[in-house]
């Protein structure tokens, strides 16, 4: 049903800043309640209603395999790989492939739109959601903000300019909700490019974590938790500064992840069409992920950009996983020499490619499990997916 015939949205009206959520401390800051589409949001939010069961359906015709470990791990997916781009775009976090995707798409006349995320003109790391319609507009949006963005604050927009053909590139909280109202928006095709997404802060958690972890937070361009597990951090002189996870002021940043982070079970944007990460892919290479045909139409468009290899795993992360559920617990925090040895000794003997994957997911999911039971032991049962439970299932957790 088209927006035409539904109406009684438009009626709605959108919260003011600063007005407390429907979500309450839940709320990952979307954008959906800034518009009139919160008409919804008890239908469409993924932290008051978690649906991610009847949204795979919709999205891609089935649910994901829960016999087949790489689908309960990475979702409905077709095809999987590692690339990079032959010339990478100037500037980009990686090569720019997802920046690639977007422009193309504009190019080849696929979509009349894409939303995706440019940083406000006083600060790099505010983010400001905007509607590209030129590859000039897509590229001014490159680099990650590694804040809480409300991507679907534009909604309103896109229904109100007769656009019909749009490309929306999120996290997965935005996509389960863009998802629940796709059809409200009167379009006749809608592209989702995701990327993963874990860990997210306020612009001040942002600063926290800035202050607490890099030697330089007034110079850092973006940063990235890597899979030699270190976290890069890129300055603007171009140099690179790295700092070993074990090495954290895990006791300080313990409490800076938002609370919809901590209670989110969809690492992988399992609801996206195509997936672009980089956590399943060899270090400096990405990940990408094709869960449908419409995801497969938007890397058909750029593979000729594009250097590939496929996915590969070594290793074995149980007992690295097992280890960090009570360090984090505790927030036990290593001396750096201790850290800097302990990360050199699981970059070369520890979980790689898709395991590296495995690790990162474990690792976050028995966490939010926890965080969940402990804070909102209400919404245990219904909040937490089948495929999140099968996979806490397999580490012993802390007595809550």
């Amino acid at each position: 049903m088209t927006a035409i015939n539904s109406p009684k949205h438009r009626k709605a009206k959108a919260l003011k800043p600063g007005s407390r959520r429907p979500a309450k401390e839940l709320c990952s800051e979307c954008g959906l309640c800034d518009t009139y589409y919160i008409h919804y949001v008890k239908e469409a939010c993924a932290f008051i209603n978690q649906q991610f069961d009847n949204l795979e359906v919709q999205s891609h015709g089935r649910t994901r395999h829960l016999d087949n470990d790489r689908e309960t791990y990475f979702g409905v997916h077709h095809d999987m790989m590692a690339a990079r781009k032959k010339e990478p775009i100037e500037g980009a976090q990686w090569t720019g492939i997802v920046s690639t995707i977007a422009c193309e798409m504009l190019n080849a006349g696929k979509v009349e739109g894409v939303v995706c995320v440019q940083n406000s003109p006083d600060d790099r790391f505010q983010p400001m959601p905007v509607i590209a319609r030129t590859p000039e507009e897509v590229l001014a949006a490159r680099v990650n903000k590694p804040t809480l963005s409300p991507n679907l604050s534009v909604l309103e927009q896109i229904e109100q300019s007769g656009m019909k053909r749009l490309l929306v590139i999120g996290v997965g909280c935005q996509i389960q909700a863009l998802r629940a109202v796709q059809d409200k928006l009167g379009l006749e095709k809608l592209y989702v490019l995701g990327t993963p997404c874990v860990d997210n802060v306020t612009r001040a958690g942002l600063q926290k974590f800035l202050d607490t972890t890099s030697r330089s937070p007034e110079t850092v361009v973006y940063y990235e938790f890597m899979q030699d597990f270190r976290v890069h951090f890129k300055h603007e002189d171009g140099s690179i500064e790295t700092v070993p996870f074990f090495g954290l002021n895990t006791k300080e940043l313990k409490d800076v992840f938002a609370p919809s982070c901590m209670s989110c079970f969809d690492y992988v944007n399992g609801l996206a069409d195509l997936v672009v990460g980089y956590m399943g892919a060899p270090f400096n290479w990405q990940w990408l992920v094709v869960r449908n045909d419409i995801g497969q139409e938007m890397l058909d468009l750029v593979m000729p950009q594009l250097d590939t290899q496929p996915v590969s795993s070594q290793g074995d992360r149980h007992q690295a996983v097992q280890q960090s559920i009570p360090a984090y617990d505790k927030g036990v925090t290593l001396p750096m020499w201790a850290a800097k040895l302990m990360g050199v000794v699981i970059e070369r003997f520890g979980p790689k490619g898709l395991e590296y994957a495995r690790f990162s997911i474990d690792s976050h999911f028995t966490r939010n499990y926890l965080y969940v039971q402990r804070n909102h032991p209400e919404k245990l049962e219904a909040h937490v997916p089948e495929f999140a439970k099968r996979i806490v299932s397999q580490y012993q957790l802390p007595e809550t």
